[in-house]
């Protein structure tokens, strides 16, 4: 079960809890941490001596850091929680949202196996505070059969004195899921999450929030000549299927927004294999599906005053005596052709075919988020999405992406790549015969199908979406649930200023 918030006010050195979570900065030079704002009564409760008392069990302040003390009854709750906000980027306004959002999330982890605790971050930011704990709450342990592992911190108090604080809790909580629902689905194995039952999922997920849904299957899609997204998944017996949903914005939508999300349920690069090390990676080659069925979800449920119409190309990428080659010539949604010269450039492919499709909406905006190339690892990191699309709006997403402590950067589109994809007998071709600029080919390739005049925008999170290491804030181990908090704030932007 998910982790319980509540809003609460009074003194945390007196809260009925199993612990009191604060903050801690660290000092300028040789001195000690200082406490963040908001645990004055707690510091109080120790007769002014708290930072001290830290210092000595070796608390620094830096983030992430987490030192846990028995309180000994100076306050009603048995423990206390001291957790590491690191130098704030304002040394006026103090810690940032992303400060609060990432030590909340160490806090939550630190508490599993907790009935109880009370939070005294909520009152530097309420929001930031309910989805690092939603977020570094977070576990996936539906395949454990032994138990292993502590439950989830139960119930976690919010002290806050804001206005609009049941509101903005609403808003996060709804945001919160909508990350733990992408994460589940890129967590589950790809035995059990293919094409079919991918779809399936979504389907369920759009019903329940009043979302219409369109799924064609594999004869749907060859009578409508999705020629992408079918030569992708011919090598499978787990055929394609393509997912349409559909929020209306309600009376009066501020705009139609199109989200397009890649579903390679499984990659083995097909006839271009992938090294065996690390494929189980793979799993993850569906998580810009997972977070734009998350997202339009979520849409509807905070009833965000755009329309938006998500759709989704699901395939599995197998090698098999029916699988596409390289050399193949695929006949795209819309007409256009493509030579095949890589099959491991497969995510491309059933873009393309997403692309024109949600493209027929005649949409304001079109964003579309994939795990598409490893080069984006190689030029940012794991961690740093990339950005392409048409300038302005790719500037704009990218700025809302770094607002939600999702990082990316705006990456160009140099003209000279597109003749690096011309193709000896197609329209175009995949891949070039470079290994340079991997990832602004891929774009390239993507802006051959975007229509003329419309602002769209390609997140690239081959990285940020699966983390192999061990958890910091509140980012935990496997799927990350990016980019959702990106999409949504994209969405929440459009609504206000169109």
């Amino acid at each position: 079960m998910p982790t319980d918030l509540h809003l609460a006010s009074g003194s945390p050195a007196t809260a009925d809890a199993d612990a009191v979570v604060i903050g801690l900065l660290p000092g300028s030079g040789s001195e000690g941490p200082r406490l963040a704002p908001g645990a004055d009564e707690v510091d109080a409760a120790f007769d002014g001596g708290l930072a001290e008392l830290l210092a000595l069990a070796g608390a620094t302040g830096k983030a992430d850091e987490v030192v846990k003390l028995p309180t000994r009854g100076t306050l009603t709750a048995p423990m206390l929680v001291a957790v590491g906000m690191g130098k704030p980027d304002d040394a006026v306004s103090g810690p940032g949202a992303e400060q609060v959002r990432r030590s909340s999330g160490a806090a939550a982890r630190v508490l599993a196996g907790t009935r109880h605790a009370v939070s005294t971050l909520s009152r530097l930011d309420l929001a930031a505070a309910a989805e690092g704990s939603l977020l570094g709450a977070y576990t996936f342990r539906e395949y454990r059969t032994n138990g292993e592992g502590k439950t989830p911190v139960g119930r976690v108090d919010l002290l806050t004195d804001a206005a609009d604080a049941e509101a903005t809790l609403r808003t996060a909580t709804a945001l919160g899921a909508a990350v733990r629902t992408a994460r589940d689905l890129v967590n589950t194995p790809p035995n059990d999450l293919f094409p079919e039952s991918f779809a399936a999922r979504a389907r369920a997920l759009a019903e329940d929030a009043g979302v219409e849904v369109e799924v064609l299957d594999d004869a749907a899609l060859a009578a409508g000549g999705y020629g992408g997204v079918l030569g992708v998944g011919q090598g499978s017996a787990r055929k394609p299927r393509l997912v349409r949903l559909r929020w209306s914005g309600g009376a009066a939508p501020r705009a139609k927004v199109a989200l397009i999300g890649k579903g390679i349920t499984f990659d083995t690069g097909g006839i271009s294999i992938k090294p065996a090390a690390n494929m189980d990676h793979m799993t993850s080659d569906m998580s810009g599906a997972a977070a734009v069925v998350a997202t339009t979800v979520l849409a509807a449920r905070l009833r965000l005053p755009v329309a938006v119409t998500a759709t989704v190309p699901m395939a599995e990428n197998m090698p098999s005596d029916t699988a596409y080659r390289p050399g193949d010539v695929l006949r795209m949604y819309g007409g256009k052709t493509v030579e095949v010269l890589n099959t491991d450039a497969e995510g491309r492919l059933i873009l393309a075919d997403a692309i024109v499709r949600a493209a027929e909406d005649s949409p304001d905006y079109l964003v579309e988020t994939s795990t598409l190339t490893g080069a984006q690892q190689v030029a940012l990191g794991m961690r740093t999405a990339g950005v392409m699309g048409s300038d302005e709006f790719r500037d704009r997403v990218a700025a809302l992406a770094r607002g939600t402590g999702e990082d990316a950067w705006a990456m160009p589109l140099p003209a000279h790549i597109r003749a690096d994809l011309d193709s000896r007998i197609a329209d175009i071709a995949n891949v070039t015969g470079s290994r340079w600029g991997g990832m602004l080919v891929a774009a390239t390739f993507l802006r051959e199908f975007v229509p003329d005049g419309l602002p769209w925008a390609h997140i690239d999170i081959a990285g940020p979406a699966f983390h192999s290491g061990g958890p910091y804030g509140y980012t935990v181990k496997g799927a990350t649930g990016v980019p959702v908090r990106t999409l949504f704030a994209v969405l929440s932007d459009i609504a206000e200023n169109g």
